[in-house]
């Protein structure tokens, strides 16, 4: 089974929050998900980025793909 870690969108119209969630390749995007390994809530003043780094780092030596998007985001955080 391919993998990947991606955004996904949750909250209000105009108010957006995600979970970081890893999710089969193959599923929609938001579809339904394997485990959800954190919250990024950018409308929030600092934003709120939360991770579970145990979690992430269990996926990462499977082997998963990380989204462009939250590569981004990881990046900017200084994670990746």
């Amino acid at each position: 089974m391919a993998a990947t870690l991606r955004l996904y969108r949750i909250g209000k119209k105009g108010k957006p929050a995600y979970r970081i969630v890893v999710v089969n390749k193959r599923y929609k995007a938001n579809g339904s998900y394997i485990e959800e390994v954190g919250t990024y809530d950018p409308m929030s003043e600092p934003a709120v980025f939360k991770l579970k780094k145990d979690r992430y780092e269990f996926w990462m030596n499977k082997g998963v793909i990380v989204s462009e998007g939250l590569r981004k985001l990881l990046k900017h955080q200084k994670l990746a």
